[in-house]
């Protein structure tokens, strides 16, 4: 579940609100152990992800760097490098 949880800092153009959202989703269902929380349990589901999703706004306003900003399609084109050298061409 964790691998689909993407390093949002430092892009450009920045992380977006469904980004981060979604990034929070992952983490809450990670720690929970459950892609989907039961009727008891729906309701603290659902404030931990708003909880994460703000801590996680917080921190990337916050952060700082001097390394230049990265884009999402020169990451994607790494990813897909590193999979073709460990899995060979499809």
């Amino acid at each position: 579940m964790c691998r689909n949880i993407r390093p949002l800092h430092n892009f450009t153009p920045p992380a977006t609100p469904d980004e981060v959202e979604a990034a929070a989703l992952q983490y809450v269902r990670k720690v929970g152990g459950a892609v989907r929380p039961s009727k008891a349990n729906e309701e603290a589901f659902t404030r931990a992800v708003a909880a994460v999703t703000e801590a996680t706004t917080r921190l990337l306003a916050e952060l700082v760097t001097s390394a230049p900003a990265r884009t999402r399609e020169a990451e994607a084109e790494r990813a897909r490098a590193r999979a073709t050298r460990r899995f060979g061409a499809a």
